[in-house]
Formats: structure tokens, sequence, C-alpha cells
């Protein structure tokens, strides 16, 4: 067996970095940081056996034992793991375990200003505990860390999303923000940038947790609002920087999301949209799950209207009912206003005899066609309009 480096040697190889990055080096602070960052590099996210170990033996003692060392048969029996289980998470981690493991992840960190977070420091979210041996070993952070440790609310949902679906997370999301709660999400094209980019238009506090390192701002596309969110809020990785986002680490980024926050609300979905595993992780959490529901027709809602009938989410029209899920009061209002006015102007735009299309109740209304659209959904769900082949009517009062 080829011989791996023991922690120390590791520590010793990173040089200047742990000093710039992780503190004062020879200091136990320091040490422990350094290994949360070691378990950060060569274990992927979310990795069971990972945590166990190190929830047993601590970072530091956990990877000289069983990553360095061979320890299977004892740490087996000392921690319940299946002894097969631990000889293959072994294989897994000694694959990353060179001399030089620190050295590059906190030379990029230096270089855009990421910090490091661990648990157990005042700066760490003590929601993702909740996480128990799935929680990450550490956080890497571009912004204020601050940012992550009032309750916020996630709005995630379908990148492939709808003029509808994009208008209602920006309406959500700044009436959100504009109570003073920040809004998290995963910084994808669509809903998750919908939501972003309404945060930052009102002025308030939202987190992206990104599925590679915090440096590696992705997708490209979405770089521009990255770097704001840097500046008044958060970017979070639990990968080290320098790390590539992958499909298994975009769904493993899921589950911090959901525990980091009081409650997620899913705003679109298709039937396999991966936001719905952000929903499964906030029902196994615990959390308080909501979902807006869309036009009947819409294939791009079938997963938030499964959420509704399947998996007791909350219906959530407005940011008041958001906010109603993590226990607090009525957002301020919109600059703007919110659904309330456009939904009378809509309505005026209608007729009970005949069925209008959306483009015909625009521009009767005054409204941009996704607005329309937006307002119908909602009308829709409380039985105040029909729909048809030939568009849209009032309905019939009751």
């Amino acid at each position: 067996m080829t011989r791996v480096a023991t922690f120390r040697e590791v520590l010793a190889h990173a040089g200047d970095g742990v000093r710039r990055i992780l503190g004062p080096v020879g200091d136990e602070h320091t040490l422990r940081r350094a290994a949360a960052v070691a378990w950060s590099v060569i274990a992927e996210p979310g990795d069971g056996i990972a945590g166990a170990v190190r929830a047993v033996y601590g970072d530091a003692s956990a990877y000289d034992r069983l990553v360095a060392g061979d320890e299977v048969s004892a740490a087996a029996t000392e921690t319940g793991l299946d002894p097969r289980a631990l000889a293959a998470a072994r294989d897994r981690w000694r694959p990353r375990a060179a001399a030089e493991l620190l050295a590059e992840p906190l030379r990029r960190a230096a270089a855009c200003g990421a910090r490091v977070l661990v648990p157990g420091e005042e700066a760490w979210p003590a929601a993702l505990d909740d996480l128990g041996p799935h929680a990450p070993a550490c956080l890497w952070v571009r912004g204020d860390p601050a940012a992550l440790h009032p309750v916020g609310i996630a709005l995630v949902g379908a990148r492939a999303a709808t003029s509808y679906g994009e208008h209602v997370a920006g309406e959500l999301a700044a009436g959100i923000a504009q109570a003073g709660t920040p809004v998290v999400s995963g910084a994808a094209y669509g809903i998750d940038g919908a939501a972003h980019r309404a945060v930052l238009a009102v002025g308030g506090v939202t987190v992206a947790f990104l599925a590679g390192g915090c440096d590696r701002l992705y997708p490209a596309g979405n770089g521009t609002m990255l770097e704001r969110i840097v500046t008044t809020g958060a970017v979070v990785g639990e990968v080290p920087c320098g790390a590539a986002p992958t499909k298994w680490r975009f769904l493993a980024r899921n589950r911090l999301i959901a525990a980091v926050t009081g409650a997620t609300v899913v705003v679109e979905a298709g039937a396999r949209s991966g936001s719905l595993n952000t929903a499964g992780h906030a029902a196994a959490l615990g959390r308080p799950l909501g979902a807006v529901p869309g036009p009947v027709t819409s294939a791009a809602s079938v997963g938030t209207h499964r959420l509704l009938r399947e998996y007791d989410a909350r219906c959530v029209t407005s940011a008041a009912d958001a906010l109603e899920l993590i226990g607090h009061g009525e957002p301020a209002p919109l600059p703007l206003g919110g659904f309330t006015d456009d939904r009378v102007r809509v309505r005026d735009a209608l007729s009970r005899r005949v069925y209008r299309e959306t483009g015909a109740v625009a521009a009767a209304s005054g409204l941009a066609p996704a607005e329309v659209e937006a307002v119908l959904g909602m009308l829709l769900l409380d039985g105040a309009v029909e729909h048809g082949p030939a568009g849209w009517r009032l309905a019939a009062p009751r």
C-alpha cells in the first residue's frame, strides 16, 4: 500500500495558506479548522460514513486513523459501522489524500477572499447540525457569514421556468426580503436566479449555495449576479475552492438549502425537477414546506401540484403566505403593489360571456403578458375565472 501522509504532514505542506485562511500555525483551533478543511477535500458532500467517524474521533484523529492509517476493524467496532462499508469508504478517500491536499484550496480561497466556517464556531449556522452525519465538514464563504444566521426562506424551482414562474418568484422574493428575511437559493437559471435578482433589486439579503467551489461562480451566465450577492449577502459552498460542480454535488447541495432555512417554498417544478429533491430534504428534516400553484394546464407546475396534493405542502400565493411558514407577520408593502391591485385590473379586462386570450387581457389591463398569466393563475385557484380553449373569462357568481 502506498504510504499516505499524516495530517501533521499535510498541515506542514500547506505552508502560509494555513495562516492566511485558517489562523495562527500551531494553534489548536487552527488545527481543528484545517482538519475540517481536509475532510471537505477528501470526502464527497453528504458522506455519512465520514461524518460518523469524524463524530467519534474528531477530524484530525479520524484522518490519521482511517486515511493515513489502517484501523478499519477497530474503528468499525467503536463506531458501529459495517467493516466492509468502512473499508470501501477509506478506499474512496485515499486517492485525494496527498500531502498537498490543503495547499491549492487555501491558495484559491485567499485569492477570492473566501472564509472557512467550521462547526462549533460562532459564525457556524447551527441549523446545519440537524443533518447529523451528513452535515458538511465546513463551509467556504464569500461575502458576509452573518447572512446565514437570520432564519431565512428557501425559494427554489425549475431551471426551465415559465414567465409565470419567474414573475411569481420575483414577487415572493421581494416581499420576503422587504420583511427583513433572507432568501436562500441555488443560483441556477430560472426560478433561483429570478428570486436572487428580485432580492438584490429591493436591497435585501440573499444567500446562494453553489454545487462547486465558491470561487467558481456557476452558472457563468449568472456570474455578475453572484458577484453582487458577494457584496450584499453570501455565496457558499461545502466543497473546497476550485472544486467543480457535478450532477451529484447539485443534488447534495440541496440538503444544505433545506437545512439552513426555516422553510422551503417550491415556486415551479415539473414532474422531474431537481427542486423536488430540495423539498424532500425539507420534509425529512421537519421543515415547513410550501408550494406555489400554477395553471392546471402547465407541465411546469406538475411537481408543485403534487407537493400540494400528496406531501402536505402549504399553498403559497404571496410573500405573506411564505412568511407564515416561519412564524413571521406581514411583509412590508411592495413598492409597486402586489397581486391585489393587479387582480382588479385583470378582472376588469375579462368578460363573463366571452373568452379572451392572454394577449387581449394584457392589452386591456395595461399589464405585461407574464404579469397577466401570474394573476390569472391566482384567480383560477380562487375560482374567480375559468379557462377554456379560447382563453379566459370570469366565472359565474357562486
